[in-house]
């Protein structure tokens, strides 16, 4: 059982810092156990996960930086960043994608008799998202739920809308860095004791969106699918993210 501490808190052996960012060197076992105790313990646990293009725009981005190096626990979601710091001489266990995550959070959750809040998506979206966790999670407790498609000066009414449900966790599925910031800017008011970003996982869950077969996952080409699926949205920002992650990476490689 690992022991519970935050990532600020957690001995060096834990965690690794890949290209100026601390990820946990959990694996998904060790990931659902640390948040499983928190939750027990009511200690604050927000998560957020870490892959190529978000790196990348991080480096850029102060607020989306800070947003992450507060968070007290970071996976590696894409499959790069594991291959990445094993070049470098770090071990990253296993990839705990985000969205795996979520899904094994619900079983555990339900198992638990944790009750958790979703926020994210758009209306109809979060309606048939609702409706396949009701029958993949018959008994998941389910405190809450709201679209996330709000203006900034309304978060603080979300907040509230959020402690009043009681739930225990959050998950919200609004895209990178709209999330994060959300959670920098709100974590001291919010109430669940887990909160976690899942992006567009309420969208794949619903059905409105695919995710890549298990071979592209495991090759680390998760990005490729989403070309093919919007290519015209997608080309470009994949082009240059990880053209500047490679750089990043053989950067430091080479020192």
């Amino acid at each position: 059982m690992i022991e519970v501490k935050s990532i600020k808190e957690s001995n060096k052996g834990s965690k690794i810092d890949f290209l100026g960012f601390p990820i946990h060197t959990y694996s998904m076992d060790e990931t659902v156990q640390y948040i499983l105790d928190n939750i027990r313990q009511k200690r604050i646990v927000n998560h957020v996960v870490l892959n190529a293009a978000k790196l990348v725009y991080a480096k850029k981005s102060p607020i989306l930086e800070k947003a992450i190096l507060n968070s007290d626990l970071i996976n590696a979601d894409g499959q790069s960043i594991v291959w990445g710091a094993r070049l470098l001489g770090m071990n990253i266990p296993e990839r705990v994608a985000g969205i795996d995550l979520f899904f094994r959070l619900m079983d555990e959750f339900q198992k638990a008799g944790i009750s958790v809040f979703f926020l994210g998506a758009n209306a109809n979206v979060l309606d048939e998202m609702l409706k396949k966790v009701k029958i993949r999670c018959p008994n998941l407790e389910i405190a809450g739920y709201r679209d996330g498609y709000f203006p900034q000066d309304k978060d603080k009414q979300v907040c509230q809308m959020i402690n009043d449900s009681n739930a225990q966790a959050l998950f919200i599925g609004i895209s990178s860095p709209k999330k994060e910031i959300f959670l920098l800017e709100n974590s001291a008011i919010l109430k669940p004791c887990f909160r976690m970003g899942v992006g567009g996982s309420f969208d794949i869950l619903a059905g409105h969106t695919k995710r890549a077969p298990k071979m592209m996952q495991n090759l680390g080409l998760e990005w490729l699918y989403r070309i093919y699926q919007e290519p015209r949205r997608m080309w470009k920002r994949y082009a240059i993210t990880n053209t500047l992650f490679l750089y990043y990476l053989l950067k430091e490689a080479m020192k």
